[in-house]
């Protein structure tokens, strides 16, 4: 199903680089390795990248200044960020930086792998478009617009929009996002300022450029998306 998924594999040790690779490949993903950040740019040159799993700590520089020096490239490719580095001012960093979602070690490779799946999710369901107020999201084209204004969404972002506009006007809580499109049933640590600090991001680009929000935190419940009355 995800054979024709190339990951690019950015990854300073070289036996945990190897396992992931033959594991990934038995799960269908066609996997590059690159040991550092020149190695990630010439595989990303080389064009035929789905998505980058990178790790912070690089012999050559530190992913973060590479994924944001590659975002400022226009390179708009899905990046799960995979490191030891669990801390939660580091976890937003990452993200802020350009990152679509994190990982840290140690992890399960069952959670890495259906990471990786929502993050290479395209639209497989119908071409239909959902609408709440002004903001209308384009399922197959998967494409989201306010006011006749195109979003510029991460593929994560676009799926937990698209999962709030399925259920605009009802609360939808953190667990509930972590099920539905992190597609994690359970975790050791908790996914709320991950979750939150998408949610933060989300808000930057769907409410901050418009004069009435529609992302809504229900104290206590979770987020609701709700066009204004």
């Amino acid at each position: 199903m995800y054979s024709q998924c190339n990951v690019l594999l950015v990854e300073d040790d070289h036996v945990l680089a190897a396992t992931l690779k033959s594991g990934l490949e038995e799960k269908g993903f066609v996997t590059m390795l690159a040991h550092g950040c020149r190695q990630a740019d010439v595989a990303l040159q080389a064009g035929q990248v789905s998505i980058v799993i990178l790790d912070l700590g690089l012999p050559d520089g530190d992913g973060i200044d590479w994924l944001q020096a590659v975002r400022g490239r226009g390179v708009t490719i899905p990046v799960l960020i995979l490191t030891a580095r669990d801390a939660v001012d580091q976890r937003v960093t990452g993200l802020e930086a350009g990152g679509d979602d994190y990982l840290a070690k140690p992890f399960a490779f069952s959670e890495l792998v259906a990471r990786l799946r929502v993050l290479t999710r395209r639209g497989q369901t119908s071409g239909s478009i959902l609408a709440v107020g002004d903001l209308t999201i384009d399922l197959l084209g998967r494409r989201a617009q306010r006011d006749g204004v195109v979003l510029d969404l991460s593929p994560l972002e676009f799926d937990v929009l698209t999962h709030l506009a399925h259920k605009a006007g009802t609360p939808v809580s953190r667990d509930t996002l972590m099920r539905e499109v992190w597609k994690i049933e359970q975790r050791a640590t908790s996914m709320d300022n991950v979750i939150d600090v998408l949610l933060v991001r989300l808000r930057e680009k769907v409410d901050k450029p418009f004069p009435h929000p529609l992302i809504r935190t229900i104290r206590g419940v979770g987020f609701q998306l709700q066009p204004e009355r």
